[in-house]
């Protein structure tokens, strides 16, 4: 069977990132592609490096029954953009860093995360670090169109 890897990326991989590595792992896990899926996150900048995510994130995903507790906050590093099939920037500014950092060979694999939502017609996906509760929610409702879209096109990869 083929193999397909996902790599998403935020600002400093707490909040929205690892919100959408751990969907996308248990919409993975529930659909038995777990041995042929890799799913990863990091950031843009190496504020957090090492760090859980935010306290908030986890709570508000795992109201929905998504763990996120094991994740650690990382840096995108260059190997990245070879060793992953897509980068998926949370918002345009994250493309648009993720594009100049990209070796040329690898620059079709960074992509917007949102292009692949169906429900929702939002471009990026805001970050919830400085607003209340409500912004964790709407994140958790973005992340998961956005993923369900990118498990549709990831099981055209594998097929």
């Amino acid at each position: 069977m083929n193999k397909f890897s996902v790599l998403f990326v935020c600002t400093g991989n707490i909040c929205r990132s690892p919100t959408a590595d751990g969907i996308l792992r248990h919409m993975v896990k529930a659909a038995g592609l777990e041995n042929c899926v890799e799913v990863d996150s990091a950031g843009t900048h190496d504020y957090h490096v090492g760090e859980a995510p935010d306290r908030r994130a986890q709570s508000h995903a795992a109201k929905r029954g998504y763990d996120l507790c094991s994740l650690r906050a990382r840096e995108v590093v260059e190997a990245d953009f070879a060793r992953f099939d897509l980068v998926l920037a949370m918002d345009e500014g994250h493309l648009a860093l993720l594009r100049r950092r990209c070796p040329e060979p690898y620059r079709e694999r960074v992509k917007l995360f949102l292009d692949f939502a169906t429900r929702f017609h939002e471009r990026e996906v805001p970050d919830p670090y400085y607003g209340g509760p409500q912004g964790f929610e709407h994140v958790l409702d973005l992340v998961e169109d956005g993923c369900r879209g990118l498990m549709a096109h990831i099981r055209g990869q594998l097929d």
